[in-house]
Order: C-alpha cells, then sequence, then structure tokens
C-alpha cells in the first residue's frame, strides 16, 4: 500500500512539483534568513572568536557586549594576574580611532592594541609581513578587507568612475588620530558586525594613538592554569577584584543577548521566516489537498476493498514525508550554494547544523499540516461514492 502511495504520488509531476515548489520556496527562505541571521549574530563577537587563546575575558562590570568600551585603570591587570589559579593576564586596547586617507577623507577603524611582550590577541593568520613586525617603530598590521576596502587609496584623478583604489600594502603610511603609523604586515580576520577595518598594534602604541584619558585599557585577557575550572576563576577573579570576568563561550552569548535584546535584527528577521513558512504552508497545503483530490476515487476503492483509516492515513503522511525530504533538500541545498556564492562579499552567512534542524522541523511541519487537511477529506470519504455514476 506504501509503494503504491508513492507510485501515486510521483505519477502525477505536475501536481508533484506544485507541491514540490512550496516546500523548497519555504526551506529556502527558512534557511538562507536563518543562515544570514546566524552570521550577523556571529559578527557581533567576531573579535572574541579570533583570540582562541584566551579563557576570561575581564572588564568593567558595567560592559553590555564586546563593542560597549568602558575603559579601567592599567593597575587592574596587576590584581587580575595575582589571583590564584590565573596562569597569566595582558591588557587589551580596543577603541574607534580616526584614519586620514590620502584623498583627506576619514575613516574609523577599530584598533587593538595588544600586548607588547607577548602579542596575545594578535591575528591568527598573516597574508604579509609577521605578527612580531609590531614591535618595529609605528608599526601596525591592516586585515585585508579595510586594507583593499575603505583604506584603500583612492584612484588617480580623471579615472573613470568605478575604478577601485589601490590595496594599501606592506610600507605604506597611515595616519591615525594624527600620528604616523607604517603598514608592517596585511592579516586575515573574521569580519566585524560594524564592518569597519580592524588595525593591530601594540598596547604601547595604541596608547600613543589614543586620545589621552585617564583610563584607556579596555580589557583584560587571561589564561587559566592547566586544570583550573575556568567558571570557578571567573568567581574567584569577580570577588577579589570587583571586576565581571566571563569566558569566551559567555562573552559570546553576553554579546549576542545585547543585540537581540536591544536591536530591531530578531524581528525583521523573524518577520521574513514566518513569511516563508505561511507562504509555504499555504502553496504546499493547496497543492496537496488538490492531489489528494484528484486521487480520491483511487483512495476511496482501496476503502472500499477494505483498507482501514489508518493504512489510509499512513499513506498519506508518507507521502508528505516524501515530499518534506525532497522539498527540504532542494532548499537547504540551493540556501547552500547561495551562501558559498558569496562567501567573499560583505554579506554575513553562517549556516550551522542547528538551524538545519530547525529547518527541516519547519519543512516537516508545513507538510504534516498540508497532510491534515487533505485527511480530513479522506477520512470521511464514503466507499459507495466511488461507485456512483
Amino acid at each position: 500500500m506504501y509503494l503504491l502511495a508513492l507510485k501515486m504520488l510521483f505519477g502525477d509531476m505536475a501536481k508533484l512539483f506544485g507541491i514540490l515548489m512550496g516546500v523548497t520556496l519555504a526551506a529556502l527562505v527558512i534557511t538562507q534568513q536563518g543562515a544570514i541571521f546566524c552570521g550577523i549574530m556571529t559578527r557581533s563577537f567576531s573579535i572574541i572568536s579570533d583570540m582562541p587563546a584566551v579563557d576570561i575575558w575581564v572588564m568593567d562590570p558595567k560592559v553590555q557586549f564586546v563593542d560597549d568600551n568602558k575603559p579601567m585603570q592599567e593597575t587592574e591587570r596587576y590584581r587580575v594576574s595575582s589571583v590564584a589559579g590565573v596562569a597569566w593576564a595582558v591588557p587589551l586596547y580596543k577603541g574607534n580611532l580616526r584614519a586620514r586617507l590620502d584623498n583627506g577623507i576619514f575613516q574609523n577603524c577599530i584598533v587593538l592594541g595588544l600586548d607588547d611582550s607577548s602579542l596575545v590577541g594578535g591575528p591568527i593568520e598573516m597574508i604579509e609581513g609577521a605578527l612580531g613586525d609590531l614591535r618595529r617603530a609605528d608599526g601596525v598590521v591592516v586585515d585585508v578587507v579595510g586594507a583593499t576596502g575603505r583604506l584603500a587609496k583612492p584612484p588617480p584623478p580623471g579615472s573613470p568612475p568605478g575604478t577601485p583604489g589601490t590595496p594599501v600594502k606592506v610600507g605604506d603610511t597611515l595616519e591615525l588620530n594624527d600620528r604616523r603609523a607604517i603598514v608592517v604586515g596585511i592579516c586575515k580576520t573574521t569580519r566585524a558586525f560594524q564592518n569597519q577595518p580592524i588595525v593591530f598594534t601594540t598596547y604601547t602604541r595604541a596608547m600613543s594613538f589614543a586620545p589621552r584619558e585617564r583610563k584607556l585599557m579596555s580589557f583584560v585577557l587571561v589564561k587559566a592554569k592547566e586544570g583550573e575550572d575556568q567558571q570557578t576563576l571567573c568567581q574567584r577573579i569577580n570577588r577579589g577584584t570587583g571586576l565581571a570576568a566571563y569566558t569566551q563561550a559567555q562573552f559570546k552569548w553576553m554579546s549576542v543577548e545585547y543585540f537581540l535584546k536591544y536591536t530591531g535584527i530578531p524581528i525583521n528577521f523573524g518577520i521574513a521566516v514566518g513569511l516563508g513558512f505561511l507562504i509555504g504552508t499555504i502553496i504546499t497545503g493547496f497543492m496537496f489537498y488538490s492531489f489528494t483530490l484528484d486521487n480520491i476515487r483511487f483512495l476511496g476503492t482501496l476503502k472500499a476493498m477494505g483498507t482501514s483509516n489508518n493504512t489510509l492515513t499512513g499513506m498519506v503522511l508518507l507521502q508528505a514525508i516524501a515530499v518534506a525530504v525532497i522539498g527540504f533538500g532542494i532548499g537547504s541545498g540551493i540556501a547552500t550554494l547561495f551562501g558559498q556564492s558569496t562567501s567573499d562579499t560583505a554579506l554575513a552567512f553562517n549556516l550551522i547544523w542547528q538551524l538545519l534542524v530547525v529547518a527541516g522541523g519547519a519543512v516537516v511541519t508545513i507538510c504534516m499540516l498540508a497532510a491534515m487537511l487533505s485527511l480530513k477529506r479522506v477520512l470521511s470519504l464514503e466507499s459507495a461514492v466511488v461507485f456512483k455514476g
């Protein structure tokens, strides 16, 4: 009987195509928009992700997310390093400084000042130069996206419209907050939420770039001793110093929660996903119901021959599951290809396995709703109707 149900489904290619269109559209919209949403949220803590050697982030208790800069006294670093269980603690400066381009335009940059001796938190992947070159006089390392984009030198006068600028390269000079900086390396980093150029330098040099303030240290980066429980160490740092201490995972989720709570990003993407679900349900439900009506005489014949309602229900549900699997595979496949094609662009796209589970569950729900609509007609069918006329 179940094989017959599949033959009925694949025997009407026109109806099958219509049903798959609705399921594929729903799977595509839910997967694509969900992946873009996850990509944006991932960029909200990109700086944390790019520093895997750091176990614990220590900051002012009023900090709400990674870009919420509330500087501390530099002496706090030594208080943190004195806490039992801390292997090392180094300072990190994080600020937005203006870079003056050759055409006189100012461009805001994210400047990260790394510990002078260890350079902990520096870029993992260097494209040109070496991280150790930051110790050279006035040295800075620029991320490749910023070097080829917003920090690129403008094209010569008279160039055709749309002519790209000349990327910043090793040896070029930048002007950060009216101070000279020499590019000693180009690196690759995860794109930040603000999509601004990222500039690395030493902590001491960052102090000279930044406007003078009484407090300039943004974070204290901590490495726990081997075998030390990170959560326990965070509590110990909090009690001993009065500062807030979070593990990498906690600080990431803290940043995500801020954007979920205080921005309209979840609402915007939620509306898009909801529309995809609604449209997919309407199209799939209509086409599946139409498919059932076209085959009602066959189902009625089976019922007249003694097929139980449970078997008929299983047949319809099998057809719905088959459509869900095929439609989800096509829709998620198209979304994946879309993500791969935009991997080198500014578009945020992060297709995680949890999203595929959610999208698959949504598609199955759509098909089950469509099947329930059809089942009502099948179960209320009178066998005698088949033999009339």
